[in-house]
């Protein structure tokens, strides 16, 4: 059986750099931001979908180990 947690979390895990590296370059960008009430909401969405990828590839990880 194909184990699909390996492409999500790779997916996942680099959008997720992509999308924190954007948010950190373009932090000092304040009228990106004002639709969003000031929130550099591409780093938390960011570092959410960096950790999730990284949950996906652990327990997929996990899974090959057993």
């Amino acid at each position: 059986m194909v184990d699909i947690r390996i492409p999500i979390g790779l997916m996942f895990t680099i959008i997720g750099i992509l999308i924190t590296v954007f948010g950190f370059a373009t932090m000092s960008n304040t009228g990106m931001y004002q639709k969003s009430l000031g929130i550099n909401v591409n780093i938390i969405m960011g570092i959410l979908m960096l950790v999730f990828g990284l949950v996906m590839l652990y327990f997929a990880r996990r899974k090959k180990k057993v």
